[in-house]
């Protein structure tokens, strides 16, 4: 009886690292469940497709996040993220951050949000259990980067609805919480959080989407068009329409 071969080459041979690119794709596992495969540097990742991504069950849950709060729930005040639970919480967030990624490339766009929900959620209970401020700090950085995958994602999962107006409300959402990210990391006197540049990016899929779909920009964003412009006349009229508007909603 021939050794099973444990070498991955014919694998990376005919799946060939592309340095700068992301390649993703879904197959089977030998058993024929879905699974979903990575192509990095060095190698391949394969994750799950539901669940976590590897396929644990941390203490029976189906994610770490979950078996976190079941222990909080029991715990309650005592309750708090030690060492061990600090290393468990970085190695869910790498996995999800892996799959997304791998969505992201083969534009699922909806699994992008609801990993990038899931990353978010373990982020506000940490947040809400902080083992040490510095801890917090360090993982809160990522919290833009996070927030502008989702963003980005449901813009485009919209899009593939032929939904325009449904991805210009889910950018002006998206802007608005990363808004409030950056405040947050501002206050925690983190420099040049303006530099990560997601809330350019986001804009410029904004104005993308007005001019492919020939949708009209909102009357906030045509009034400071037209002041920029000094056209007085015409944000005069503007300001009239956004009072009537606010008139009809107060009503």
């Amino acid at each position: 009886m021939k050794p099973m071969r444990e070498d991955l080459d014919a694998l990376l041979r005919g799946w060939p690292y592309v340095h700068g690119e992301v390649t993703a794709r879904k197959t089977h596992g030998a058993d024929g469940r879905p699974v979903l495969q990575l192509r990095i540097d060095l190698g391949v990742l394969q994750m799950e497709v539901q669940g976590r991504p590897d396929g644990t069950r941390p203490e029976g849950h189906p994610t770490y996040l979950e078996a976190l709060r079941d222990q909080q729930a029991i715990a309650g005040a005592a309750f708090e993220l030690d060492e061990d639970r600090c290393v468990e919480i970085d190695r869910e967030f790498v996995q999800y951050y892996h799959r997304r990624v791998a969505w992201m490339a083969l534009r699922n766009f909806e699994r992008v949000v609801e990993d990038a929900d899931h990353t978010l959620a373990l982020m506000d209970f940490c947040a809400a259990h902080p083992p040490s401020q510095d801890w917090i700090e360090e993982h809160e950085q990522y919290r833009p980067f996070v927030l502008f995958h989702r963003t980005q994602a449901a813009a485009l999962a919209a899009l593939q609805e032929a939904d325009p107006e449904g991805a210009i409300a889910a950018i002006d959402e998206g802007l608005r919480a990363l808004s409030e990210s950056v405040a947050d990391l501002s206050a925690l006197d983190f420099e040049d959080v303006e530099e990560f540049g997601f809330s350019e990016r986001l804009g410029e899929l904004r104005r993308s989407i007005l001019t492919e779909y020939d949708l009209q920009a909102s009357l906030a964003e045509q009034l400071s068009d037209a002041i920029a412009h000094e056209k007085y006349e015409l944000a005069a009229k503007l300001r009239d329409r956004m009072a009537e508007k606010s008139d009809r909603r107060s009503r």
